[in-house]
């Protein structure tokens, strides 16, 4: 089937269809064939018009009081995002963080696989394991030979510039970045930082102020004295 060129999208569209796409996954695990728009609305917190229209923009339109095919939707949201077939990663860094996302993707999960790690640490180095750990001055001759275009960095922060440097030398397109440096996409390679401690913080905030807003709306609430006093 043939499908009309795709729009350009914002990073916060390709985001909540990446999150509608992993709901469908799930209702499809769970035996369910149609979904309607408010279903997916309230999964994400949003109003089901927004998902009507991210929908609608890439040609996707439910049935009135019949809703989407759960198989087709993943089907088209599939190709929307790029994603058919086998994601493979490489992991640049092979500390805590690291060998954990090696052992967790190390083979196919929920279609990504991690097929290498690179590292510094002769320690860590073993081109023998079921995911080989090379030497990082091997990965741009391993992603050229493997066709990667993504890589997840996990260095030091102290380190991480000048692995970045390798790692714009080589093929790769691609940067999920957990280390706390500040670092730039350019017109070679996209970098997208995960900075875990930001994440805390906004969650925390976000905690904060719905205790406030909650405390607002039940004013006697808060003014009750302790039963102890």
């Amino acid at each position: 089937m043939l499908f009309p060129m795709q729009p350009a999208m914002s990073k916060d569209v390709i985001e909540r269809l990446s999150r509608y796409r992993s709901v469908l996954l799930r209702l499809k695990a769970l035996g369910f064939v149609r979904v309607f728009s408010d279903n997916l609305a309230d999964a994400l917190g949003v109003s089901g018009s927004l998902v009507r229209k991210d929908l609608g923009q890439h040609g996707i339109h439910g049935v009135r009081r019949g809703g989407y095919m759960i198989e087709v939707l993943i089907e088209r949201l599939t190709d929307v995002l790029g994603v058919s077939g086998l994601l493979q990663i490489v992991v640049v860094g092979c500390g805590h963080i690291g060998s954990a996302l090696l052992r967790t993707y190390g083979g196919r999960r929920h279609g990504i696989s991690a097929v290498a790690g690179f590292d510094i640490d002769p320690q860590k180095l073993n081109a023998e394991a079921s995911v080989p750990v090379l030497d990082v001055h091997e990965l741009a001759g391993f992603v050229a030979r493997e066709a990667i275009d993504v890589a997840v960095l996990c260095v030091p922060e102290e380190a991480a510039a000048t692995v970045m440097e390798l790692i714009r030398g080589s093929r790769i397109r691609g940067v999920l970045n957990f280390t706390t440096a500040h670092l730039r996409s350019d017109a070679q390679c996209l970098v997208q930082t995960l900075d875990i401690r930001m994440e805390i913080e906004k969650l925390f905030c976000l905690v904060k102020m719905a205790s406030r807003r909650d405390a607002e709306a039940d004013p006697v609430r808060t003014e009750l004295p302790d039963e102890d006093q």
